[in-house]
């Protein structure tokens, strides 16, 4: 209640909003929550310490850059390195093209992973497809 620290929960709630339609060029560093509709072209990474950032990807949104935050919930399409430290929700419409690091996961059927999954303990865990008949 006074002065508690979050210990990596994530954050409840969405500070910052990347609307549909919206293309932002560059990278972008923030803190608290995130949430993306639009395109970015750029990496999005979390201020450094902020333990209970997260960062929301609806179906609709784009990133081409780098990942790197604490939670990450994702239902759109990233193409480039994930790098999540403490949880990553991929949702059923998700598609990552990049290798992807994690510490806890939680994925959907339907996405697609195009990359190597890592996990922090540093055992690569390869996907393939499955053949199709």
């Amino acid at each position: 209640m006074f002065g508690k620290k979050t210990g990596g929960v994530p954050q409840g709630r969405i500070d910052s909003l990347i609307g549909a339609g919206t293309r932002v060029e560059g990278s972008i560093r923030f803190s608290g929550g995130l949430r993306i509709d639009g395109e970015v072209l750029g990496s999005v990474e979390a201020a450094e310490g902020a333990s209970s950032s997260t960062l929301v990807l609806s179906e609709h949104s784009r990133v081409e850059g780098a990942i790197r935050v604490a939670h990450l919930v994702t239902n759109g399409t990233v193409v480039g390195p994930v790098s999540v430290i403490e949880s990553l929700e991929i949702q059923s419409k998700a598609r990552i093209i990049g290798d992807v690091e994690y510490t806890m996961i939680e994925m959907h059927q339907g996405a697609v992973v195009e990359g190597r999954m890592l996990h922090a303990d540093g055992r690569a865990v390869e996907l393939k497809l499955a053949a199709s008949n």
